[in-house]
C-alpha cells in the first residue's frame, strides 16, 4: 500500500466469476474482413468523409483471434488495483486490458460505471473476445482493441513532488505505436484523472485511432447530455447521417431507453466549446468525461428496447441490469482515423467523475437548459483551465522510471525494440515504459533469434513488415516459406501468397501442421480470387492434413457453406469434437448445412434442442433467420433473437 495523505493505491484482487479466455487461435488472421460496415451519407463533411477513408486496413494481423473461451464460467481473483480517496474508489484491472472497472461515489453510494461480478466473454471485439463493463482503452482501428482483453506492463510510479501513479503501457502491433495510461487520484479530488500518450517511433505517419468507452448504468430516468444540438448518427443498417439526438426519428434518444434499436450518437461539438459528455439519473447524478483538448470526439452509444438489445445486454451482463456507454475519442467519429506525423508523440489528460447535475433542469425539455446546467456543473467540478495545465505535468511524468512492477505485458515490444536497432531505426525513450526481456515468450523467441542469424523453424507468432520479410527471404525451410507467403497474404499480395504456399506443399519436408496451414492459407487465397472449387478443396485438404485443429475445421465448414458446397460441410461437421468452446457454433453450421441441403426438419430438430455460440459476433442474427426458415409457423425464441435492429 502507498499512501499520500488522504489518498491510497492498493495493490490487491477482484472475485470475479468468468470463463477463462482460451488458447489463442492458430490460424493466421489473413483475409480481408475488416470491410467499413457503412457508408457516409447526408450532411457529412469533406473532412470528416475523408477521414474514414483514410487508414481502413484489411485485418488486424499479425493479432491471433482470442476465440478459444466458452460461456463455463468459474470464480477467480483477477489481479487489480485500488486508487481511493475520501470521495472516490477506483478499481482498475491490469491484466484485462487496464480496464478501470468500478468508479465509486462515496458521497452518493452509486457506482458511476456498469459493472458486475460475472462478465462474459464474447465476440464483440478486433479480435473477438470482449467483456461488458467499466472504463476501456481502444486504440488501433474500429473496434474494441486489440490488447482489450490482455495483460499491460503496469507498474506504480511515485514522483518526486510525492505522487502516486498507476501506469500500463503495450507496444501496438497494429499501427507499430507504444502507448501508456497513467492513472492517478489526488487526495480529496473528486475525479480520478488519466493521462493517456501515444508514440510513433516510425519514420513515417501512420493512421490513428483512440477511444475511451465507459459503460454506464441505463436507468429509466437516465439521460446523457453534451454540449451540441446534432450529431452524426448510425443505427447499424443506414449511412452515417446527420441527425439531431433530441429529435430523432420522432423520440428523443438523450434518453438511452427512448431508443427502439441500437443507434450511435457522436456529437458535433463546436470547436470553441469544452468538450464533455455527462450521465445523469433521477438525481441528476451520473458519469462524466472530460479531456483536455486534443481528445475531440464525445459519443453516445445504446443497445435500445427491441428484444434483441435485451437480449444482448443479458448475454453480456446476465442479472446485472442495462447499459449504455459514453465515450471520448481522438476523431470525431468512430469510422476516422487521424494523421499521426512520424516520431510524433501524442498526449491528453482526461477526467472521470460524478458530475451532480441539477436533476430538474437535467431532465427538462429545454435542452439548451440542461447543456448549460451541465457546462455550470462540470466548471464547478473540474474548471477547464485547471485541468489543461495538468497536461505538461503529466508529460513530465510519463517518462519517470517505475518504482515498483506489477505485471507483464507482452514480449512484442522487446522483439520491435530489437528490430529497429538492427535495421537502424529509431525507437522510443523507454525510460518510463520499459519492455523487459522477462515477458519475451515462445511467441518471440523465434523472431529474435532470426535477427540474430539463426535459422528460422517457425513458431506460434506471426510479425510483419519489409524487414521479416527480408531476412525471411534469404532462408530456405518451409516455415519460413509459410511465414513469408502469411505476411504476402495478409498485405493482400495474393499472387505471391499463392506461390509461397504451393512452394510450402511441395517440400516433402514440411511438418504435418505447417501443411495444413498452408493448405488453409492456399485456399482462402483461392477463394478471395473467385476460384471457390479449388479454394474449397484446399481448405478440404488443410482438415484433413490436422483433423485435431478445431478452428481448422470450423473455418472450413463455413465457408462450405458460404460459397454454395453445404454437403462438403456435413462431410466435414461428422469429425466435429463432442466437446470444447467451438462445439456450440458447429451444431449452428451443422443445422445450416442441414437446412441448405433440404433437411429443414433435422435442422429444426438441433434448434429446438438447444444452440449456444460463446462467440456469437456483434449484429449476428444468423441462428434467428435459420429458425424463421425452418420452423416458419413458430416465433423466434428469445434466446436466439440478437439482432441490432
Amino acid at each position: 500500500m502507498a499512501d499520500t495523505a488522504t489518498s491510497t493505491l492498493t495493490v490487491t484482487t477482484v472475485s470475479l466469476t468468468m470463463a477463462e479466455l482460451g488458447p489463442l487461435n492458430p490460424l493466421p488472421v489473413v483475409a480481408a474482413e475488416l470491410d467499413q460496415p457503412y457508408t457516409v451519407g447526408e450532411g457529412v463533411p469533406e473532412d470528416l468523409q475523408a477521414s474514414a477513408r483514410f487508414g481502413v486496413v484489411p485485418n488486424v494481423y499479425p493479432y491471433l483471434m482470442q476465440d478459444g473461451y466458452s460461456r463455463d464460467a468459474a470464480p477467480k481473483e483477477v489481479p487489480a488495483v485500488v486508487l481511493e480517496n475520501s470521495k472516490l474508489k477506483v478499481t482498475v484491472l491490469p491484466s484485462l486490458g487496464g480496464r478501470i472497472w468500478e468508479l465509486f461515489d462515496k458521497k452518493t453510494g452509486k457506482q458511476l460505471l456498469h459493472t458486475h461480478d460475472a462478465p462474459q466473454l464474447a465476440n464483440i471485439a478486433l479480435r473477438k473476445a470482449w467483456f461488458a463493463g467499466g472504463l476501456e482503452w481502444n486504440i488501433g482501428t474500429r473496434g474494441h482493441s486489440p490488447t482489450i482483453c490482455d495483460p499491460l506492463h503496469t507498474a506504480i510510479v511515485r514522483t518526486p513532488d510525492g505522487k502516486h501513479i498507476l501506469r500500463m503501457w503495450e507496444y501496438e502491433r497494429l499501427r507499430e505505436v507504444v502507448f501508456q495510461v497513467d492513472i492517478w487520484l489526488p487526495g480529496d479530488s473528486p475525479v480520478v484523472f488519466a493521462a493517456v500518450r501515444i508514440r510513433n517511433p516510425s519514420d513515417h505517419e501512420v493512421p490513428m485511432y483512440w477511444w475511451s468507452n465507459a459503460a454506464i448504468p441505463e436507468t429509466e430516468r437516465t439521460r446523457v447530455i453534451a454540449p451540441a444540438d446534432e450529431a452524426f448518427g448510425s443505427d447499424y443498417t443506414m449511412d452515417i447521417t446527420r441527425v439531431r439526438p433530441t429529435d430523432h426519428e420522432g423520440y428523443d434518444g438523450t434518453w438511452p431507453v427512448n431508443s427502439p434499436h441500437a443507434v450511435d450518437f457522436f456529437f458535433d461539438i463546436d470547436p470553441s466549446e469544452r468538450r464533455w459528455v455527462v450521465a445523469a439519473d433521477d438525481d441528476g447524478d451520473g458519469l462524466a468525461m472530460l479531456s483536455t483538448g486534443l481528445l475531440r470526439g464525445k459519443k453516445l452509444f445504446v443497445w435500445g428496447q427491441g428484444q434483441g438489445g435485451k437480449r444482448w445486454q443479458e448475454w453480456l451482463s446476465p442479472g446485472a441490469g442495462p447499459y449504455a456507454e459514453i465515450q471520448a475519442g481522438l476523431a470525431q467519429t468512430q469510422f476516422e482515423h487521424l494523421v499521426m506525423p512520424a516520431d510524433a508523440e501524442w498526449a491528453w489528460v482526461e477526467a472521470y467523475g460524478n458530475g451532480h447535475l441539477d436533476p430538474e433542469t437535467s431532465h427538462g425539455a429545454d435542452w439548451d437548459a440542461a447543456v448549460a446546467n451541465a457546462s455550470q456543473r462540470l466548471e464547478q467540478l473540474l474548471p477547464h483551465d485547471e485541468l489543461e495545465a495538468m497536461l505538461p505535468a503529466a508529460l513530465n511524468d510519463a517518462d519517470i522510471p517505475p518504482s515498483t512492477m506489477l505485471l507483464r505485458g507482452s514480449g512484442w515490444g522487446v522483439l520491435e525494440r530489437a528490430r529497429r536497432r538492427k535495421s537502424g531505426k529509431g525507437w522510443v525513450d523507454e525510460s518510463g515504459t520499459p519492455f523487459g526481456v522477462e515477458s519475451v515468450t515462445a511467441e518471440q523467441e523465434p523472431w529474435l533469434g532470426l535477427l540474430e542469424g539463426k535459422t528460422f523453424d517457425g513458431g506460434p507468432g506471426f510479425v510483419a513488415g519489409a524487414d521479416w520479410e527480408e531476412l525471411l527471404g534469404g532462408q530456405a525451410s518451409p516455415e519460413s516459406r509459410f511465414h513469408l507467403a502469411t505476411m504476402k497474404h495478409a498485405r493482400q499480395d495474393l499472387d505471391g501468397a499463392k506461390a509461397g504456399y504451393r512452394g510450402v506443399l511441395s517440400d516433402g519436408g514440411a511438418a504435418p501442421g505447417i501443411r495444413a496451414l498452408a493448405h488453409r492459407g492456399l485456399g482462402l487465397a483461392l477463394l478471395a480470387a473467385g476460384q471457390e472449387t479449388d479454394g474449397l478443396t484446399e481448405l478440404r485438404r488443410g482438415v484433413d492434413a490436422d483433423p485435431s485443429t478445431t478452428a481448422l475445421l470450423t473455418e472450413a465448414v463455413t465457408l462450405s457453406i458460404r460459397h454454395g458446397d453445404p454437403a462438403m460441410a456435413l462431410g466435414l461437421v461428422e469429425s466435429a469434437p463432442k466437446e470444447g468452446a467451438g462445439v456450440g457454433r458447429l451444431r449452428f453450421l451443422k443445422a445450416l448445412a442441414l437446412a441448405r441441403t433440404g433437411k429443414a426438419t433435422e435442422a429444426a430438430a438441433i434448434l429446438r434442442e438447444g444452440v449456444e455460440i460463446p462467440d456469437l459476433r456483434e449484429g449476428e442474427d444468423a441462428i434467428a433467420a435459420l429458425w424463421e426458415e425452418v420452423c416458419p409457423d413458430e416465433p423466434v425464441p428469445a434466446a436466439y433473437q440478437f439482432g441490432m435492429h
